[in-house]
């Protein structure tokens, strides 16, 4: 089998059919440069949920009880930064504290109310702006620790080259059946499934039977420093909601947090100058401190989205799976799409992601 795309969805897929006993090479010239290097690593099924997204939601709860023994089974996968802790979500005025309260009625028994007092005692670093707490059980991971463990686990399966197009069967074969790749040097490798996990570089593969709706949204992520006087700085995932805006803060082990994430479809491919202005303002809104922080990083990709927000996971023709789309979602959902891609390289149909088939647009 053929992996086109070395994200973090398209490495978990190679790695899951490698442990199931398949052939597999996983082609990408520069794995996980893309969105998997920006992203933060929440897995926060509840905290992410929207209300239109209700199939997304469950998929998302499936994979986050998934990731422990996902990552059990890869190599050096206990040294990804997986993290089963409590992410505080806040609200700085009442349209806020609104909004937490419309989470913990969509989750009963799954929001728990925080004072104020114990808020601080859990956080100190919190500001006097912060009106509401709540807390949550989610996860976190290290996004670009657990796709060097892939990487390491793939070895010499992953091939540094760019895919330039899809290999279509004989005039005798099923209308529109892929039987390899083509790569830009030339050369072909025949397959006799190719998965295609190459985010927005699916909507213009040649050779693909569809043409995936998916649109670019770029976001501004930030990583700081705390100085050794301030650390620990966090010890949760903070999720604040700040004037109608939202803003997080990913606390890692080796002392820095990341700060994320805007969302923008107009602009360029860059960072935003103001995109980084407007996650600085909130976060100190929230945690004043965060003024006393060393910006090492600033972080802009764009993210392949669909028309509902929702991944295109599955069969698109025979010898032709796809798995893209994955938007903000693509560290949560990334064992779930592994398990997916392994069952429908069976024969199986997994149930969680039918609602996902790349065909529901056409």
């Amino acid at each position: 089998m053929v992996v086109v795309g070395g994200g973090v969805v398209g490495l978990a897929i190679a790695w899951e059919l490698v442990r199931s006993g398949r052939d597999v090479r996983l082609v990408d010239p520069e794995p996980a440069s893309g969105a998997t290097h920006a992203a933060a690593g929440m897995i926060a099924p509840i905290s992410e949920q929207r209300l239109t997204e209700p199939a997304l939601h469950a998929a998302a709860e499936a994979s986050a009880a998934a990731y422990p023994a996902f990552l059990d089974g890869v190599p050096g996968g206990g040294g990804c930064g997986f993290e089963g802790v409590d992410t505080l979500l806040l609200a700085v005025d009442d349209a806020d504290r609104r909004a937490l309260d419309d989470i913990a009625a969509r989750h009963p028994g799954e929001v728990e109310q925080v004072g104020l007092r114990e808020a601080r005692r859990l956080e100190p670093l919190l500001g006097p702006r912060v009106v509401a707490a709540r807390r949550v059980q989610e996860h976190r991971v290290d996004p670009r620790a657990l796709a060097a463990a892939l990487q390491g686990a793939l070895a010499d399966r992953v091939v540094r080259a760019r895919v330039v197009g899809l290999l279509p069967a004989d005039a005798d074969a099923d209308a529109g059946a892929v039987t390899g790749v083509r790569l830009a040097d030339g050369t072909t490798i025949c397959a006799d499934e190719v998965v295609v996990a190459s985010g927005l570089g699916a909507a213009d593969l040649p050779g693909m039977p569809f043409a995936p709706p998916l649109r670019p949204v770029h976001g501004d992520i930030l990583r700081l420093e705390a100085p050794a006087g301030l650390r620990p700085f966090l010890t949760r995932t903070v999720r604040a909601h700040v004037r109608g805006s939202r803003v997080y803060l990913v606390p890692r082990l080796d002392g820095t947090v990341v700060i994320g994430a805007t969302q923008r479809e107009h602009g360029g491919a860059g960072v935003s100058a103001g995109g980084v202005y407007e996650l600085l303002r909130d976060a100190v809104a929230v945690i004043p401190a965060v003024a006393e922080l060393t910006l090492l990083e600033t972080t802009a990709r764009p993210r392949p989205v669909t028309p509902d927000n929702a991944p295109l996971l599955g069969r698109a023709a025979p010898g032709l799976l796809v798995a893209t789309g994955f938007g903000r979602h693509g560290v949560m959902l990334a064992p779930l799409a592994a398990q997916a891609v392994a069952q429908l390289a069976e024969g199986r149909t997994p149930s969680l992601a039918d609602p996902f088939r790349p065909d529901r647009f056409s």
